[in-house]
């Protein structure tokens, strides 16, 4: 893998651990999450990020990767978070912290640990 590949996936884990973290002090709930402006923004911050970075792999790391993560989406998710604030679909983006964060933070461990 590319140094920068791997620079790159420690700041997605790093964004990563930080929406378990929001979740953990907020509420690991959809309610919760939808209800309070703070959460969803702090969280929707994180997304931008993670897509931002995702976006700047390798184009070889993500064709390697692309049956376990699905690149374009984590970007696509950068794109709306970014252009379309006012209309985003919290139960969308609930739904991607729950199903694909913790997916994409064991991809980033594991390629963490191929490293050592």
């Amino acid at each position: 893998m590319l140094p920068r590949d791997t620079a790159r996936l420690e700041h997605i884990l790093e964004y990563c651990e930080s929406i378990e973290a929001a979740a953990a002090r907020f509420g690991n709930d959809r309610d919760s999450f939808c209800g309070d402006k703070a959460y969803h923004d702090l969280v929707c911050f994180y997304l931008l990020q993670i897509g931002e970075l995702a976006g700047q792999l390798s184009e070889e790391l993500r064709a390697e990767s692309s049956e376990r993560m699905e690149w374009a989406q984590l970007r696509g998710m950068r794109n709306i978070v970014a252009h379309h604030y006012g209309s985003i679909d919290l139960a969308i983006v609930w739904n991607t912290v729950l199903h694909d964060i913790p997916r994409l933070k064991a991809f980033c461990e594991e390629q963490s640990n191929k490293d050592i």
